[in-house]
Order: C-alpha cells, then structure tokens, then sequence
C-alpha cells in the first residue's frame, strides 16, 4: 500500500471545502490511489510524469493531480485537486520545467 502525502495547494483545496459528501468522494478516489496509483492516466507533454485521477460528483467532474515515488519507498503526493475547469492551467504553473 502507498503512503499519501499532500502539497500545498491540494491541502488548501480541501481545508475551504465545505461539502461533506464531496470531501468523501475525494476521500474514496485517494483511498484507491493508496491501493493502485497506476489507476489514473499519465498526463504527457509538460505534464509528464504527472496522473490524473477522475471523481465525479452531483454531474459535475473534478480532477485529482499526483505524482508517483518508487525510489526509496512507495509514496503518491497529490499535487492539486479540484473542478475540471483551468484545472491542467493551474497545474502547469505549478509544475513548470
């Protein structure tokens, strides 16, 4: 089982999250990652070396954004989560080369 751990943004994001049953949607959505992190799609381009997970809740889609450590122990860092929308714009400035 992998070890999850947030970055600064993805805290955030779920710290101001006030709907219960949206947070436990992404709860469930992380609980898979620990499990198989290979679950979601690996992004290409400048994302490269970034996945993407999809949850879906109430119609609406959101994203979450991770990365994938294997070197020394087996560790998902969820970069950023949210709503679809400018979702791949925030993440690019946040994953620049």
């Amino acid at each position: 089982m992998y070890e999850i751990r947030y970055a600064k943004p993805a805290k955030r994001y779920f710290k101001r999250m006030e709907d219960h049953q949206l947070l436990a949607a992404f709860k469930t959505a992380v609980d898979q990652l620990k499990i198989d992190p290979y679950a979601g799609t690996q992004k290409a381009g400048g994302l490269r070396g970034v996945y993407g997970y999809e949850v879906k809740y109430a119609g609406e889609n959101y994203e979450l954004a991770y990365r994938i450590y294997e070197e020394s122990s087996q560790l998902v860092v969820v970069v950023l989560a949210g709503t679809r929308e400018n979702f791949y714009e925030q993440l690019k400035r946040l994953i620049k080369p």
